[in-house]
């Protein structure tokens, strides 16, 4: 009986640990808006990016809940696989700074993360399991990679 309550008890809790649950703990949950978005450093300097899809995005919300993500395309996601991890600044954005080095070793990685207001060695990264990752520069301030630009992100 005693074992059988004690396994009841670790089932209920382990249950309650599980990725929904640590999720809504998150200090990435709630609402994030773009406030503003720059050319990124890898993007062609011969050729001017295409301001539309910045100019719809600016402004929109983004809601991080534990279940899903609620924004407008592509950041919407019905089953986000949420992963915090830290990186360094060549594997930001998926690597480009890393991609922007190999090609030209006067790109600093580091230098370029600064460039955008990234500090230390360190960069806090949520993986989503959906098209985007999030970078933090603070616990107030994301930063993401869409075509040739960079999103700030201000929780709201």
């Amino acid at each position: 009986m005693k074992f059988a309550i004690v396994a009841c008890f670790v089932t209920v809790v382990a249950a309650g640990t599980g990725p929904a649950a640590r999720a809504a703990d998150a200090s990435y949950i709630g609402t994030w808006k773009l406030t503003g978005a720059v050319v990124a450093p890898w993007a062609d300097p011969k050729q001017k990016p295409d301001s539309a899809e910045m100019t719809r995005l600016l402004n929109k919300t983004i809601v991080f809940q534990a279940k899903q993500i609620a924004g407008p395309p592509p950041f919407a996601c019905r089953a986000p696989r949420y992963k915090e991890s830290d990186v360094t600044a060549d594997l930001l954005f998926q690597g480009a700074f890393e991609e922007m080095q190999s090609k030209n070793k006067s790109n600093d990685p580091n230098k370029l993360a600064a460039s955008l207001g990234f500090t230390g060695k360190s960069i806090r990264t949520l993986e989503t399991g959906c098209e985007t990752d999030f970078h933090f520069v603070d616990a107030t301030t994301a930063e993401i990679g869409l075509n040739d630009y960079v999103y700030t992100l201000k929780k709201q």
